[in-house]
């Protein structure tokens, strides 16, 4: 079924911008926060062309397959780092609540079912000066697509593969946002980080980031990894794509 726009306002409970087609959710809720959206406002698209993950990587949602949407928020500046902690939770637990176990995040906030990526998380702060008009949550949710038989058929998994039924992404919206609203307001507590922190799936495993091998034995509060070397030479890692060594391989 089509996500309309009268689909999406029986869900939700928010100011809201839908499109049937859009080139990035993530670009339009950038402009609609400079212009004063209200905290919590969404942007949401049944479809998405010119969407974007981390380093700028390209990210197309045909029609009818995936959630691909944008929260608007507005915590205080100091607090803009955990805004993908809340992300990711929010994503971890409308998994959960959809059937699926054996759910992971891989530093810092892929969410993962049986070790494969289920969602793109990218929040993106917009700026005044030194202070933060708010950040910009964007949220790629795969539902129903179909990676059989591509490149990254050994690297993501959609929501319906795993549970194996149909689920309602009106449904699916609605609770995602329940969820991505809950950890908000946990937003600057200490349960915000030790949760995330709880989740994340490679702590205490041998891992490559950045080029560089060792084990990865914490997070900081602002979301950075923790990285021992062969050397026994602790580096603070603040971005890049993990991979478990010796293990299946999760950076996509």
């Amino acid at each position: 079924m089509t996500l309309s726009k009268a689909i999406v306002m029986s869900r939700l409970d928010r100011p809201f911008k839908y499109y049937d087609s859009i080139g990035s959710t993530n670009d339009v809720a950038k402009a609609w926060l400079e212009t004063g959206a209200p905290d919590r406002a969404a942007v949401v698209a049944n479809a998405q062309t010119r969407g974007r993950g981390r380093k700028g990587r390209a990210w197309q949602m045909p029609p009818d397959v995936a959630l691909a949407l944008s929260v608007l928020l507005r915590p205080p500046t100091r607090l803009v780092p955990e805004v993908a902690f809340l992300g990711a939770l929010a994503v971890y637990d409308l998994a959960a609540e959809a059937g699926c176990s054996m759910i992971g995040i891989k530093w810092p906030n892929d969410v993962q079912v049986q070790g494969k990526k289920i969602a793109g998380i990218l929040p993106e702060v917009v700026w005044k000066g030194p202070e933060a008009q708010g950040v910009v949550l964007g949220i790629g949710l795969n539902v129903r697509t179909d990676f059989s038989g591509t490149e990254l058929a050994n690297y993501a998994t959609s929501l319906e593969s795993i549970v194996n039924r149909r689920l309602d992404r009106a449904d699916l919206l609605g609770s995602l946002l329940r969820h991505v609203d809950y950890w908000y307001s946990q937003i600057g507590e200490e349960t915000l980080f030790t949760s995330w922190k709880s989740r994340l799936n490679m702590l205490g495993k041998r891992i490559e980031v950045q080029d560089e091998v060792g084990t990865a034995t914490d997070v900081l509060q602002d979301g950075s990894l923790l990285l021992r070397d062969d050397f026994g030479v602790q580096q603070i890692v603040q971005a890049g794509d993990v991979f478990v060594v010796n293990g299946r391989g999760a950076g996509a």
